[in-house]
């Protein structure tokens, strides 16, 4: 039966969950799960670093929604930016066309890119920039007389997003295998978990990430470099459990590309606006790629809005004669997002949030780290605020969990066990199963302690599960 809005204000909340369960259809969700009476989870409110759910209860955001609320919920400035811009333009298209918001933020995020990544052009989210960066390769190339590089390379395990084109790039098998075919031409190189890295480059991390960066040689040169036209990466790969880079290894990246002249691609839709301590990743590991994809955190998720970030060179065949970039979206540049990024970007200016990441991240780091002295934890890894922390069943070994103790333990309880205990965050198995950690950048050591003391409670409960 069709409800009137009426009918619909008079339910109570106590229904909601029921209503999700009957009509929301929830992305990467086992809808199974909630057949058996078991609820949704419904959020209703945020408030700085935490959240509420419809029954009151409060919750330590440890993700940052997905990697993206920067700033923390409840920030009224940014939605009164919003507001504001609503009530003076909606929405407008920049197809031929421009508005201030949109003029203003390309500005800003150029005068913020590394390099002469100069030319902004705008997505509603990650994945419709890394589809755009691969499109704009291949044209490029086309463009300045070399039309048979289109390949691209990623790495293993790494995710880049659901669109075709991005999900060709994506280094998730399973993610992948229900939508295949593909756009062909994915080529996959190793990712930089050094946890897992060869057993004779596991006590030399510089060592480590030679070899890893000339495997993407390697590739380039297997492949034949006219026909490769992109490397991308995460500046610290997300799937998997958070690998940062280890020393070196960005730096030979960008030799290999500039030798057999391959672009190279920063996926930063969750590395940029402070994640690592930095406005861009890139910028803190002192490496200019070609062009950088971001999003999220961008808005501090309080509006969808992507961007892709491009060098001067890059745009340079676009600028005379009857070329143009066949490619768009309705919502690019739109003015109430552009609003919602602007006001973000202010308040990082403000308060100072990148200097409040690296002031802290040594903190956050030691206090995750007295989490491996549990015999489940494996390994803890990441940087800034951003980190994974890998589960096994035998740390001598670094033997992980089979996939029964994995869908037991990872998804059967930690899952919900973490939430139970006051903590939202991801228990993860794309690759090795990991528990990830992305807090709002606003946070500091008493919020650190109370990650590790829920962390520590359920963890060790998950041990005697195994």
């Amino acid at each position: 039966m069709t409800s009137t809005p009426q009918d619909v204000t008079d339910q109570s909340t106590d229904s909601l969950a029921e209503r999700a369960r009957d009509h929301l259809w929830m992305p990467f969700t086992r809808h199974s799960a909630y057949d058996n009476g078991t609820s949704v989870p419904v959020i209703v409110r945020g408030e700085g670093a935490y959240i509420w759910d419809e029954q009151g209860r409060r919750y330590l955001d440890g993700l940052s929604g997905l990697f993206t609320v920067q700033l923390g919920h409840g920030r009224s400035e940014i939605g009164e930016a919003m507001a504001r811009q609503a009530s003076e333009l909606a929405y407008f298209p920049i197809w031929s066309y421009a508005h201030p918001r949109a003029i203003e933020l390309a500005e800003r995020l150029a005068a913020l890119a590394p390099g002469d990544l100069n030319r902004v052009f705008f997505t509603s989210g990650g994945g419709e920039a890394v589809e755009s960066a691969w499109k704009l390769a291949k044209q490029y190339f086309k463009l300045t007389g070399r039309p048979t590089k289109h390949k691209v390379i990623s790495r293993a395990v790494a995710y880049h997003g659901t669109p075709q084109g991005a999900l060709s790039i994506t280094g998730i098998p399973a993610a992948k295998e229900p939508f295949e075919p593909l756009v062909p031409s994915g080529i996959r190189v190793p990712n930089t978990n050094h946890y897992r890295a060869p057993e004779h480059l596991r006590d030399d991390e510089k060592a480590f990430g030679r070899w890893a960066a000339d495997r993407i040689a390697e590739a380039i040169e297997f492949e034949g470099a006219d026909t490769v036209a992109a490397v991308f990466l995460e500046p610290v790969q997300n799937s998997g459990g958070c690998f940062p880079p280890p020393p070196g290894y960005l730096e030979r990246v960008r030799e290999i590309c500039d030798e057999h002249d391959v672009l190279l691609v920063a996926d930063e839709t969750i590395t940029a606006f402070g994640r690592i301590g930095d406005t861009f990743a890139m910028s803190r590991f002192g490496v200019t790629p070609d062009i950088i994809t971001c999003a999220k955190g961008m808005t501090s998720g309080y509006a969808p809005m992507g961007a892709m970030i491009v060098s001067d060179r890059l745009f340079e065949p676009f600028r005379s004669g009857t070329a143009m970039f066949l490619h768009g979206f309705t919502w690019s540049g739109h003015p109430v997002g552009a609003a919602a990024a602007l006001a973000t970007l202010d308040i990082f200016d403000r308060e100072g949030t990148n200097e409040h990441v690296r002031q802290n991240e040594e903190i956050f780091k030691s206090t995750l780290a007295r989490l491996s002295d549990l015999p489940i934890v494996g390994d803890v890894r990441g940087a800034g605020y951003f980190y994974g922390i890998e589960l096994v069943q035998d740390k001598g070994t670094r033997e992980t969990l089979n996939d029964e103790q994995a869908e037991r333990v990872l998804r059967g309880y930690l899952s919900t066990a973490l939430f139970d205990e006051g903590l939202y965050c991801r228990a993860d198995d794309r690759g090795d199963p990991v528990i990830q950690l992305a807090p709002p950048l606003t946070i500091g050591p008493a919020e650190f302690d109370e990650m590790e003391q829920i962390l520590r409670t359920t963890l060790t409960q998950a041990w005697s599960l195994l």
